[in-house]
């Protein structure tokens, strides 16, 4: 299927996106699954405190929603290309309804309630990847699929802000348990949009014959085989696996400044609003050769900001940084037209699956490190000292990018010519 254009000369902005019909679905299925999620996960959390009351637990049961991503992503990856998109992405909506279903159930014990919370979150790779992938039939692999990610990444950022004011709104309304079954009407809603409003599309690729786990570990293996996937793929985690490190420890940070809750509020939601302001001016004034142009020095020095950590600046000052640090968080624009262009077609879903996975777990992992550390060193030289190695980490990165180099068709300033990643 051919997308929509801006015309001839014209850089397509974001409102050509939404002029075409099934992204709107998309869009409206993203944000209520999205919502769904957020919500389940806040109200679980309440439900096993109130059945346990065991702290240990009830973090437990946030946390779950990490490890998980990583098993589903490696070993169901190659479902995104087996079967047709919008098969997967049905399915995957109707098996966390199941789970949220029966999560609702009076007598559930709080065993089946961690089971079901960790199959919920085993499934969001494979259907994160295989909607990545389907926008590239959607919006074509050009500048309309580099916006329409864009806009479903700050949707996620701003769901998950809204969500759980939200979710605090509607648990002071209904029960724990009442306030799961809304969200068991998210992914209905959520699974009817994407079944009546997207079209029908084969699969990428046939059977392999070997079951999902082994062609899911053979499509990891090219991908990660390939040296420019490999660091493309990196490009994506390393970053986010650091970054995360002053918001796992805002609480003890803003004690030991003095911050109250109030402050504490405006340093969690700093860097979020950092990256959406950024990615929304990036995607609707810079051009994508511009954005290609970013990708290397944002990806390499967006850490930095962190370094300001040591000297245990105030709220003021800490949450300017974090603004920074959210706002280099843009440069993954110009990555994902990158790594959609580098990804064979039989391996898109598969590859986005694997990203999916690598990125949640990286930030799951960098958030437990950044705890550990804390409890050996003060607070602001843990996030400082995660700048530092970041930023080492993601200079290493940016030499191999540049290493692995191939030509990209990106346009400069409304032409069509062959850029290097560089």
């Amino acid at each position: 299927m051919s997308s929509p254009t801006a015309g001839p000369g014209r850089r397509p902005r974001y409102a050509a996106v939404f002029a075409v019909p099934e992204f709107r679905a998309v869009f409206a299925a993203h944000l209520l699954s999205l919502l769904g999620v957020v919500v389940s996960e806040l109200a679980l959390t309440v439900l096993v405190y109130d059945l346990t009351g065991s702290p240990l637990l009830s973090a437990l049961t946030f946390a779950l929603g990490f490890l998980p991503y990583l098993v589903g992503g490696t070993l169901f990856a190659a479902v995104a290309d087996r079967y047709p998109a919008r098969r997967v992405l049905v399915g995957c909506d109707l098996v966390c309804a199941a789970c949220v279903a029966v999560m609702v159930l009076p007598g559930t014990p709080v065993g089946w309630l961690l089971a079901l919370r960790c199959a919920v979150a085993a499934v969001a790779p494979v259907f994160t990847g295989t909607r990545m992938a389907a926008l590239t039939d959607i919006l074509g692999e050009g500048e309309l699929f580099v916006l329409g990610r864009s806009l479903l990444r700050i949707v996620s950022q701003s769901a998950l802000l809204a969500g759980f004011g939200a979710g605090g709104v509607l648990l002071a309304a209904v029960s724990p348990r009442g306030a799961i079954a809304v969200t068991l009407g998210t992914f209905l809603c959520s699974a009817a949009l994407l079944r009546f409003g997207t079209a029908h599309r084969p699969a990428r690729a046939g059977s392999g014959g070997g079951g999902l786990p082994r062609e899911s570990m053979a499509a990891a293996r090219r991908v990660f085989g390939d040296r420019r996937l490999r660091a493309l793929m990196l490009l994506f985690w390393v970053p986010a696996g650091f970054v995360v490190a002053p918001e796992a420890l805002a609480a003890p940070y803003a004690e030991r400044i003095g911050a109250g809750p109030v402050a504490l509020g405006l340093l969690m939601c700093a860097m979020p609003v950092g990256h959406i302001a950024a990615e929304l001016y990036a995607g609707a004034r810079l051009t994508p050769y511009t954005r290609a142009r970013l990708v290397l020095p944002l990806g390499g020095a967006g850490l930095l900001p962190l370094l300001g950590y040591a000297s245990t600046p105030g709220v003021a000052l800490t949450a300017t940084l974090l603004l920074l640090a959210g706002a280099a968080g843009a440069y993954v624009m110009g990555l994902d037209q990158w790594f959609v262009e580098a990804v064979p077609e039989d391996l898109k879903g598969s590859a986005m699956t694997l990203m999916t996975a690598g990125l949640m777990t990286v930030q799951g992992v960098g958030m437990a490190l950044a705890g550990l550390a804390a409890e050996f060193f003060p607070v602001a030289y843990v996030v400082a000292g995660a700048g530092v190695l970041g930023t080492l980490c993601a200079l290493a990165l940016v030499v191999e990018v540049r290493r692995g180099r191939r030509p990209s068709t990106v346009p400069r300033d409304g032409a069509d010519q062959h850029v290097t990643a560089r």
